[in-house]
């Protein structure tokens, strides 16, 4: 997910560059911009710019998965970063000026608040909103792209039509103005049986390259499992296992978006037995590292596919590298808390580290933990209170007994007197 995030981020600074004029390419700004200020009830402590939106929705979504009940302003930060047409932007500094013209919409992060508020419930009008934002930038093609009004990729595509799935639409019912319906524009971005090598058959791809072919991408297949499958992020371990197979190859029959899904699943069961995890080549680099957040997006979307042995090895190897990756990071922490989820991992033992006190450290604390503490509080409120009115009544106590102590002295008295 944090490649993900990357790759969009690429992608609107691109489009922002497209656009921008020649003479502030030529003349940089001697200094950088300062960093927003971190919101209280934002996720995470790093720069939000390109990735606000997305790591509130998967640190919101995560706790609500394991029963942790997020902090109000948490999820009222989420539900104040909608514009008044339903799409988000990847964050909002300023959440009270309204959107407009300049205010980069970013499909990803729509589509994941989607997830999200659907998920915490208590925001049909919101997700309604947003559902209806998502349909109105659909391309001819069918799919979508991260900045509206670019041309479709496949992460995108996925990520949208598992939004739409989660929030009750039939994807397939979901049409452009040119009459092409989302899985149209989804499966037009996988390798079928006629992709070289052959090990590439039933993967999705990014976009094309320059050369028109359409490189094998496994984000874009992950994400692609879910939204053929029609399922969101959140996956519940499956009641019977298989192991992935490949791609059916000949092809038969008119192309189905489920058995689509199997297919890239297979394709990322084989690509994890290399090494046990993907491996992608970051900017700058000339050999290929491990990548450990499309990792946990394969864990996630071979036990969505009903194959949680052919993501066994991955998830070892997610217990025993993922810590540095996702240290402080409520994307990351998140990613993983739904990967121990989907294949039934418990998530406070997650290669020794309790990855939901790690998410929950990150952000507000949550009302569960919240009402703890100030249970706790009116507690030794209480017993101060207790002790306070135990000196009061023992003070009181003392005095009846003395004044009663008198009163037998004087009662004594006068019986003297009156002999």
């Amino acid at each position: 997910m944090n490649v993900r995030r990357s790759a969009a981020a690429l992608a609107a600074s691109a489009v922002l560059c497209v656009g921008a004029a020649p003479a502030a390419l030529a003349a940089p700004s001697p200094s950088a911009p300062p960093a927003p200020v971190i919101p209280s009830g934002l996720f995470g402590k790093k720069d939000p710019t390109y990735d606000g939106v997305w790591r509130q929705s998967f640190a919101l979504l995560a706790q609500h998965t394991v029963g942790v009940k997020p902090a109000k302003e948490a999820v009222d930060w989420l539900v104040g970063q909608q514009c008044a047409n339903g799409g988000f932007a990847s964050f909002r500094a300023d959440a009270a000026a309204a959107c407009d013209d300049k205010t980069m919409f970013d499909t990803n992060a729509t589509a994941m608040a989607v997830q999200a508020l659907k998920a915490l419930g208590g925001q049909d009008a919101a997700v309604k909103k947003s559902v209806d934002w998502l349909k109105s930038v659909q391309n001819e093609d069918g799919g979508w792209a991260f900045v509206p009004g670019t041309p479709s990729e496949g992460n995108s595509t996925s990520i949208v039509i598992s939004a739409l799935a989660v929030a009750g639409e039939k994807p397939a019912d979901v049409k452009s103005k040119a009459g092409k319906s989302a899985h149209e524009g989804l499966l037009a971005f996988q390798l079928g049986c006629a992709a070289e090598p052959a090990s590439d058959r039933g993967a999705f791809g990014y976009q094309p390259a320059p050369d028109g072919k359409l490189p094998a991408n496994a984000d874009a297949t992950a994400a692609a499992v879910l939204a053929g499958l029609g399922r969101g992020a959140v996956v519940s371990p499956a009641a019977a296992d298989t192991p992935a197979a490949a791609l059916a190859c000949p092809a038969t029959g008119a192309a189905d978006p489920a058995a689509a899904a199997q297919g890239a699943a297979g394709y990322l069961a084989e690509t994890l037995k290399k090494d046990g995890h993907l491996t992608a080549v970051t900017p700058g680099a000339d050999q290929p590292t491990a990548d450990t957040g499309n990792t946990a997006d394969a864990v996630i979307a071979l036990a969505a596919a009903g194959h949680q042995q052919s993501a066994a090895p991955a998830l070892e190897w997610l217990k025993a590298n993922s810590a540095e990756w996702a240290k402080d990071s409520p994307a990351a922490l998140g990613t993983l808390v739904l990967a121990a989820h989907a294949t039934g991992t418990d998530p406070k033992s997650f290669g020794g580290t309790d990855l939901v006190t790690a998410l929950n450290a990150t952000g507000p604390a949550p009302r569960t933990a919240q009402a703890e503490a100030d249970k706790s509080k009116t507690s030794e409120k209480s017993d101060e209170s207790q002790k306070s009115d135990s000196k009061v009544w023992w003070i009181v106590g003392a005095g009846l007994a003395a004044g009663m102590g008198i009163g037998v002295l004087l009662s004594g008295r006068r019986k003297k007197n009156q002999l």
